[in-house]
């Protein structure tokens, strides 16, 4: 018998999450300091051609088909949609505002999952949980306030990001079961990088600023590649981590993204959230954790009350009677026909 390989390494589970919580904010700083050199849509252009450069020889090393079954190719095109418009207004987020309130403001993105969870799944979600969206919507407020107050209505780019990419997974969790994660990133990054071409040619023709491309500098190239390459690795290492490790361990850690880009953001632009935006993330986080441990209570209660009702039918006697002997020659019917094993 071969023994299951996966989820039986925590620490190196451990280990890639943490690579990511390091490796996102270094990504967008670089994407911080090429906002102002390079325009946005040549950056996002980038980001998913680096993307499908990586990923495509990966796919094919690991001998993992890039076929999209046709019942999914909506929701994967929906998906990368999405994925584009999230990434873009990150961007965007990043041209205005300090690296540590882009970041802390987007992690209301687990609250608006749960509501969406909630009101369009159907899923359990009790009060207290609720009551951690209320505290976590309350704390990115704070943090959104003195960021508006500066740059007017561009602090909210930010909140579109968690919006979009709440949508962006509540359809990867549609497609999950059906696509394999790095075939499914790898042709994301193709189809994103295409639509990109006609939307730069409409740039030109109509003067939009940041469809324009232009000629970067050798600078720009090195900062663009390793932005490609920086977010590409992030979401491997996240996609590989929940291969060694479960994502009830690792879902707490993701919230060390927002310390480490405090920190990127203070080396690189000497920039700190002021005490307001310091309360906000401290709410933002406090709520996040506290939601994550309800749900893993939620979760223990449920395998408990399972448990215990698989016990209790096993210990039953089985009062049931014999069934009588067939006394015609007829067959059963499918009904009544044993269920083979596929």
């Amino acid at each position: 018998m071969t023994q299951d390989t996966t989820q039986d390494r925590p620490l190196l589970g451990i280990a890639l999450m943490l690579g990511f919580c390091l490796l996102i904010p270094l990504g967008d700083a670089i994407a911080k300091l090429l906002s102002h050199r390079v325009p946005v849509g040549q950056i996002v252009f980038v980001r998913f051609a680096a993307q499908a450069l990586i990923l495509l020889p990966l796919s094919l090393l690991l001998r993992q088909s890039l076929r999209i079954p046709g019942a999914v190719l909506p929701q994967v095109l929906l998906r990368t949609l999405l994925q584009m418009a999230g990434i873009t207004a990150m961007f965007n987020a990043l041209r205005y505002l300090p690296l540590a309130d882009a970041v802390a403001i987007a992690f209301v993105m687990p609250f608006i999952m749960l509501l969406l969870g909630k009101y369009v799944l159907g899923e359990e979600v009790g009060y207290r949980r609720l009551a951690a969206c209320v505290v976590g919507f309350i704390g990115t407020l704070l943090v959104i306030q003195p960021s508006f107050a500066v740059v007017g209505a561009n602090a909210l780019w930010p909140l579109a990001v968690a919006v979009i990419f709440a949508l962006f997974m509540l359809v990867t969790r549609r497609i999950a079961k059906d696509t394999a994660p790095i075939p499914l990133q790898a042709m994301s990054g193709v189809i994103a990088a295409g639509l990109m071409l006609p939307l730069f040619w409409l740039g030109q023709g109509w003067n939009i600023a940041s469809l324009s491309p232009s000629l970067p500098d050798r600078d720009s190239w090195t900062l663009l590649a390793l932005a490609g390459g920086f977010g590409t690795a992030a979401h491997l290492m996240m996609t590989w981590s929940l291969r060694y490790a479960p994502a009830a361990t690792l879902a707490s850690m993701q919230y060390l993204e927002i310390p480490i880009a405090t920190l990127v953001g203070w080396l690189i632009f000497n920039e700190l959230p002021n005490s307001l935006a310091s309360v906000g993330i401290g709410l933002t986080v406090a709520a996040g954790l506290y939601a994550i441990l309800r749900e893993h209570h939620s979760l223990r209660q449920q395998a408990a009350q399972q448990a215990q009702q698989e016990a209790m039918l096993a210990a039953a006697p089985d009062t049931s009677l014999p069934a009588a002997p067939l006394t015609t020659t007829e067959e059963p019917t499918p009904a009544e026909q044993p269920i083979e094993p596929a």
